[in-house]
């Protein structure tokens, strides 16, 4: 860890002076709850086929569909916990210092951590949607014994994410690029930054004068571009290091 103290000192002490500090959160977060990423040899597309999340593929084969969503989303993320990245940003946003975090992920880390400020751009697991009536259920093990889930109006329930296909709900698109858009610090946490639109919200923070931290453990395609400190760390040893030295700059 020696090797990176000054810049742990150096991150903590931008994310310290800022006045309006917020997180960007890909996959890399939750790789230490047990949850795959989707890209590189270890990731889910390696094992499944990306079909079974395009819109249309799944309104014409809900149930083919639903087999492997059970087995891809739900036998993992319902019984995940928050790891300790989770959990320093959590304390973060509690004692007012983290303002808000905007996340590619669909797990509900972040929310079972604490965070109350969470826009989740690409939607979330905890609910299903009716394709018919657009009515809300949670994700509970009852309601998914049966697949494809059915909604009381006799519609096929989907996942609340967004698949292949579809748009990014406008609300948390809107709100997204509003959070980059008054942050002058911004952290991004383990995520490639290949995804589009999701990579345009650190761009929009850069562009309007945020400092860009970055934790990840190897490079992606922020860190040569709009990356002003790079921390090649895992997401927990990063921000309990941070979260450290913040505590001890404070005392």
């Amino acid at each position: 860890m020696n090797n990176y103290a000054h810049l742990i000192a150096d991150a903590a002490s931008k994310i310290k002076q800022g006045k309006y500090f917020t997180a960007f959160t890909g996959a890399g977060i939750s790789v230490e709850s047990g949850i795959p990423s989707f890209r590189g040899k270890e990731g889910l597309w390696s094992r499944y086929d990306p079909k079974f999340v395009e819109i249309d593929y799944f309104r014409a084969h809900p149930g083919e569909c639903w087999t492997v969503l059970a087995k891809i989303f739900y036998e993992q993320v319902l019984s995940a916990r928050p790891n300790p990245a989770h959990e320093v940003l959590a304390r973060w946003e509690s004692r007012g210092l983290l303002k808000a975090i905007v996340t590619q992920n669909i797990d509900n880390l972040h929310y079972i951590a604490g965070n109350q400020k969470v826009i989740e751009y690409h939607g979330t697991t905890r609910t299903l949607e009716c394709l018919l009536c657009k009515s809300i259920k949670l994700a509970t093990q009852s309601v998914l014994r049966e697949l494809p889930p059915k909604c009381q109006c006799g519609g096929i329930m989907k996942p609340s994410f967004v698949f292949f296909g579809e748009e990014i709900p406008a609300d948390a698109a809107h709100a997204a690029v509003q959070e980059a858009l008054v942050s002058d610090v911004m952290l991004v946490i383990g995520t490639t930054g290949t995804v589009m639109p999701a990579n345009m919200i650190p761009l929009y923070a850069s562009r309007s004068g945020a400092f860009i931290i970055e934790i990840n453990p190897e490079p992606g395609e922020f860190t040569h571009s709009i990356v002003d400190l790079y921390l090649p760390l895992k997401a927990s040893e990063a921000l309990l290091h941070l979260e450290q030295a913040i505590n001890q700059s404070a005392g």
